[in-house]
């Protein structure tokens, strides 16, 4: 039977250019092991004794030197099945809004970065799971939702 792992955060990144938001998505680099040259959007492990939320700011950091003006415990979590380790993943996601000038300084894990429109942005996703994450971020917290106001969380 398999297990169900909670090991992993995915954080949507955005911004607004001319009061339109735009998206920040990452080319994972050719020599990366897992999804060589895949676009994606911020993704990382939980480290021993952190919590979901200091993993991602973590993750957030690490791979693009950015400091939040906000940042949001989204209502969606990603979920995918890993044959080779025979557990469920269950992934919380998070939202991260940065200054409008902000442009990414990126680890040596991803090869480039493009800030784009919602429309642009979704067809570049490979995974159903952080598409439908950067939908809930344009909907519920872009959309003015009242979750918003509920999963803000305060600054670090």
């Amino acid at each position: 039977m398999p297990g169900i792992a909670s090991q992993i955060v995915e954080v949507v990144v955005f911004r607004f250019a001319h009061d339109r938001p735009e998206y920040l998505l990452l080319r994972r680099a050719r020599e990366e092991n897992v999804y060589p040259g895949m676009w994606q959007i911020i993704t990382g492990r939980v480290r021993e004794g952190e919590t979901a939320v200091q993993a991602a700011r973590r993750e957030l950091r690490e791979e693009t030197q950015i400091s939040p003006l906000r940042f949001w415990v989204l209502p969606h979590t990603g979920t995918f099945y890993d044959p080779g380790t025979d557990l469920i993943h269950l992934s919380p996601f998070f939202a991260a809004q940065t200054p409008e000038e902000a442009d990414p300084a990126l680890s040596a894990e991803h090869a480039a970065f493009r800030w784009l429109p919602l429309e642009e942005a979704l067809p570049m996703l490979v995974w159903p799971g952080q598409r439908e994450g950067l939908r809930v971020v344009h909907e519920c917290i872009l959309g003015g939702e009242e979750a918003s106001q509920l999963s803000l969380l305060a600054p670090e």
